[in-house]
């Protein structure tokens, strides 16, 4: 999970001017496509190196490529919204947005469907009828549709008292909730099973509105070329699998731990993570992979268990096969300096054999960490028979779990494997993730002389190379 960047307006684009007539139409090396939107899990985040993510950016992104020509993003916060629509100095609003209630807005296709809905705490009775809000008080982030819609119900439900929160995001609203801070709190459902990753005590159960489609806005002027370019890729992405593959990216792996793994997890990064967290780091300054995610691969394995083993010999806290523990150069696999380093390294030399675009590329890493790069490149094979793409980890968690089918792995040199633990590893990794970038901070930098001596004692062994 990424950063929420606390971005208002973000005005770094040529074309973008507050007041005056239309945009240009968006052409190549002269217009860029500008895109207005807001922070948000769903809509635009930046990490702390400023690299943008979600999935409305991501969909708008490959609408910029698909017309050649540039981008640049006018961010804004949610109360700020339907003033920024009203001045249409934008050619699409790419923002979680329902259609306008202003017929004149002109919008795409829907992309996606959702709803509103009440989250609660675990331990309160659950509401299931519209009527039970009554006399109860419901938090909203300001300008959003969440807050439309408990403005509408508290017109119809009596001694309803809504509260709008104009600081911080929803993800702080609902950890408010999560301690009781605030009773209800009102919610987009998609966001419901990612926000379960970081307050396993939130529960949704009673619906505040009907189901609405979500799309882009493309103002109250839109160029009718732009309209119909966008319409159709819209389309397009809907049938050819593209928006299901964004989809994937954020949204596949929410749903793979439970309450009770996310509860115990969050136990574990106060009474154990600290006691690690140096190693962790160090090995990101060694490999440049985000100590996190070390961290992240290590609880999987081995819960953080320095001394896990299993019935077949896998051991230490990142679970290195002896051979591999070998080849790397770890004297002591119990020893979780040595065993941290050696898996970040592993992950490295993994990552090195694949040509597949990130994030795609280290998920794929992942999984042949689990099952080990001959039957990952066996899977890689099989897709390509099946015609699926071997570099899409969308594509290959179908792909994998055909390995242990008899009619496909009696006919891979490789033979069996439980490719469809390794996909479970691989979701559970990217969760366990997600939860770590929310709560805990990026590693501290360390001195160029500490680097080196770091180095020396961990790095790559020269001439290192994996077999497969």
């Amino acid at each position: 999970m990424i950063l929420i960047g606390t971005l208002f307006v973000v005005a770094a684009c040529g074309d973008y001017q507050p007041f005056g007539g239309p945009l240009p139409f968006p052409t190549p090396a002269q217009h860029d496509l500008v895109v207005l939107t807001r922070p948000g899990a769903l809509t635009y985040t930046a990490d702390e190196q400023g690299n943008a993510a979600g999935i409305e950016h991501d969909l708008a992104e490959l609408f910029a490529q698909e017309l050649g020509v540039g981008i640049r993003y006018v961010v804004v916060p949610p109360e700020q919204m339907e003033s920024e629509l009203a001045n249409g100095r934008y050619h699409l609003a790419a923002a979680w947005l329902s259609p306008h209630a202003d017929e004149g807005y002109a919008a795409t296709p829907p992309l996606f469907q959702t709803r509103d809905t009440l989250a609660q705490h675990e331990a309160s009775l659950p509401l299931t009828d519209l009527g039970q809000l009554q006399g109860k008080t419901v938090h909203a982030m300001a300008g959003t549709r969440q807050a439309a819609t408990m403005q509408r119900l508290s017109r119809q439900i009596p001694d309803l008292k809504v509260v709008e929160v104009g600081q911080g995001t929803i993800l702080d609203l609902l950890e408010a909730l999560g301690e009781r801070q605030v009773e209800y709190v009102a919610i987009d459902q998609t966001l419901e099973e990612i926000a379960n990753q970081y307050v396993p005590s939130l529960r949704a159960s009673l619906a505040l509105s009907d189901e609405q489609p979500v799309v882009w806005l493309l103002g109250p002027r839109p160029n009718a070329e732009l309209a119909a370019r966008a319409n159709a890729f819209v389309e397009r992405i809907q049938h050819d699998g593209t928006l299901a593959r964004v989809e994937e990216r954020y949204l596949g792996h929410v749903h793979r731990l439970n309450q009770a793994d996310v509860t115990k997890f969050l136990g574990q990064m106060e009474t154990t993570l600290p006691k690690l967290r140096r190693h962790f780091e160090a090995a990101e300054t060694v490999t440049g992979i985000d100590w996190r995610l070390i961290a992240a691969i290590a609880y999987q394995e081995s819960h953080w268990d320095p001394n896990a083993t299993s019935p077949t010999n896998v051991r230490g806290i990142m679970m290195l096969t002896e051979e591999t523990a070998d080849r790397l150069g770890v004297g002591n696999r119990l020893d979780p300096r040595e065993s941290i380093l050696a898996g970040a390294r592993y992950l490295n030399l993994l990552k090195e054999q694949l040509d597949a675009p990130e994030p795609d590329r280290t998920w794929l890493a992942l999984a042949g960490y689990n099952i080990g790069p001959g039957h990952l490149n066996a899977a890689r094979s099989l897709a390509r028979q099946q015609k699926a793409d071997p570099n899409a980890w969308y594509e290959m968690k179908r792909i994998l779990p055909l390995l242990a089918k008899p009619q496909y792995y009696e006919r891979l040199k490789s033979g069996r494997a439980r490719g469809g633990e390794a996909v479970i590893l691989v979701e559970n990794i990217r969760s366990y993730y997600d939860i770590l970038v929310r709560h805990e901070l990026p590693a501290r930098p360390v001195a160029p002389g500490v680097e080196r001596m770091i180095g020396m004692q961990g790095g790559s062994a020269p001439g290192l190379k994996l077999r497969h």
